[in-house]
Parts: structure tokens; C-alpha cells; sequence
């Protein structure tokens, strides 16, 4: 019984890694979203700043999780 124990937990091993590799590569995705975001809103509203900034950022934000899967 041990035996099989130890024979499922090696197994499950590189499942845990492929699925912390996978949760690693959607939180930096994430984290360029909302840079991207931030980026696009950092100006202050009443200066005169183009108004299709914000938009771009978020037009980015959203590429950026679409060609993730996110």
C-alpha cells in the first residue's frame, strides 16, 4: 500500500509543476495587463492628454489575456 502511495505521489509531482508553471505564466500575464492599464490611465484627466490613451491601454490589457487564453 505504501508502495502505491509513493508510486501516485511521484506521479503527481510534475502535474503540480506543470499546473504551478501554468498558474505562473497567467499571474505575469496579469500583471502586464494591468500595467498596461495603468499605463494608459497614469495621466491626470484635466491636462490635456489625448483621449484614446486610456482606451489603448485597455485595448492592450485585453490583446495581452485574449493571446494567453485568459
Amino acid at each position: 500500500m505504501t508502495q502505491n502511495h509513493t508510486a501516485a505521489a511521484a506521479s503527481a509531482v510534475p502535474e503540480l509543476e506543470a499546473r504551478l508553471n501554468r498558474l505562473e505564466a497567467q499571474t505575469a500575464t496579469l500583471a502586464e495587463a494591468v500595467r498596461a492599464l495603468a499605463r494608459g490611465l497614469e495621466n491626470i484627466p484635466s491636462q490635456d492628454t489625448p483621449p484614446g490613451e486610456a482606451a489603448q491601454g485597455a485595448r492592450l490589457a485585453h490583446e495581452l489575456l485574449l493571446a494567453q487564453g485568459l
